[in-house]
């Protein structure tokens, strides 16, 4: 019976002398198992561009483990250890695991063999100095990327960054059309959409998200929402690698420095727009609830006794709003009304034809009596169209200042108007 061989080869890096190593590995290794007579050839596994620090995304070496322990594979090729892995405790375990199965790894730049007496002191003695290697180099990259902060150089992964592209001169450059859809996200928020209603209608629209998919996610509207690239700055070092060998990321919350660059590129939103995105977020957030903007009562109704916004439910096959803390915690004191959705729209109503009657008969707050306001259909009738119309115009004023490209020369100026007009609407 002839040998099933397969081999395995990794490079660490897509650049194009380890392109050549990568493609010279698997040429190598299918030529040398195909010229030997006793072996049957079962594959080249290969990782390109990928750590061995870890196995979490080595999908080559995954595999041929996979097929080994399935007894497709009798004997295993590899260059070195550090081809191999650069976790000394990934090695001792996968090569155990092996031979427990009767398939055999054989290094050659050490000329070791997982089925020799001595393997294991050697497998730990030699991966030992490739992690050790791996961790020199992550440190030397460490301080490579913390000196390129410090001199205020950003880097950016332009293929998941919407809005922006590297441009001739290697710096932060504005894609038009993926700008409008930032603009865009900014626009719908200051004007009252939730964050899930906007996800949902760029979703419908079939926009593609920074990352090219179809649907978009909260945390991606979020994360457009408050990052700060967008309107010209940048803060580096936001997270931080823990480990190098499981390659773990964590938010900075102070264990290492921050930079922050003003002014670094051109931006896609005005600063004040940002800044105001920026308390309509934490405002949003000390409700501690996701908002849905399919209903005009969504976050207008608050809660007398702790601030915070009724919700639409269903309860025994009805329409009802309550507040949302209101079975959230059994020790919780709100103890504000149910109010059935009818009831709602009726108060509703009836505010609103008070309001429009006072308009009518030119009043100011002053109410009128049952009576006097049956006499007055007709004004009230003309009121309602000439509201409407009024309505109409200041919104489309909104939408010529603020939802198109002008730029505003100081925030002052932004806020005094953007005031005036809410009060206008």
């Amino acid at each position: 019976k002839r040998v099933r061989v397969a081999a395995y080869a990794r490079v660490s890096t897509e650049q194009d002398e380890q392109q050549n190593s990568y493609e010279a590995q698997v040429s190598f290794y299918t030529q040398h198992i195909l010229s030997n007579p006793d072996w049957e050839f079962a594959g080249v596994y290969a990782d390109e561009g990928i750590s061995g620090t870890s196995r979490k995304r080595r999908n080559g070496f995954n595999k041929m483990m996979e097929d080994a322990l399935a007894g497709k594979i009798d004997l295993i090729l590899t260059k070195s250890i550090s081809r191999f892995s650069r976790n000394t405790v990934d090695t001792l375990v996968a090569t155990r695991e092996l031979k427990e199965h009767g398939v055999e790894v054989r290094f050659e730049k050490e000329h070791i063999s997982s089925f020799d007496a001595k393997a294991e002191m050697m497998f730990t003695v030699f991966c030992s100095m490739a992690q050790e290697e791996s961790r020199s180099i992550s440190e030397n990259v460490r301080w490579g990327k913390q000196k390129s902060m410090q001199d205020g150089k950003v880097h950016v992964p332009y293929s998941k960054f919407l809005g922006y592209k590297k441009g001739k001169d290697g710096n932060l450059e504005i894609v038009p059309e993926e700008a409008a859809i930032v603009r865009e996200i900014y626009d719908l928020f200051l004007n009252g959409k939730t964050i899930n209603n906007i996800a949902d209608i760029l979703t419908k629209r079939g926009a593609r998200t920074p990352g090219g998919k179809d649907k978009w996610s909260v945390s991606t509207i979020r994360s457009i929402l408050s990052n700060e690239k967008y309107k010209g700055d940048a803060c580096l070092q936001k997270t931080f690698v823990v480990d190098f060998l499981t390659k773990k990321a964590k938010k900075n919350e102070g264990e290492r420095k921050q930079y922050y660059v003003h002014n670094h590129h051109p931006a896609i939103i005005e600063p004040e727009v940002f800044d105001l995105a920026q308390e309509e977020l934490k405002k949003r957030s000390r409700n501690q609830r996701k908002l849905s903007n399919n209903s005009p009562f969504t976050t207008k109704i608050i809660c007398a006794d702790c601030g915070g916004f009724f919700g639409h439910k269903i309860q025994r096959q009805k329409q009802v709003w309550y507040c949302n803390h209101r079975y959230k915690d059994k020790n919780h004191t709100c103890e504000t009304p149910i109010i059935p959705e009818d009831s709602l729209k009726a108060y509703f109503t009836e505010a609103l034809g008070k309001v429009l009657a006072r308009v009518a008969a030119t009043e100011g707050a002053h109410g009128l009596d049952p009576e006097a306001e049956a006499k007055r259909t007709g004004e009230l009738e003309n009121a309602r169209q000439a509201a409407k119309k009024a309505l109409e115009t200041a919104l489309e004023e909104f939408r010529q200042e603020f939802c198109g490209s002008r730029r505003w020369a100081d925030s002052e100026e932004f806020q005094k108007r953007h005031t005036q007009v809410m009060e206008k609407i």
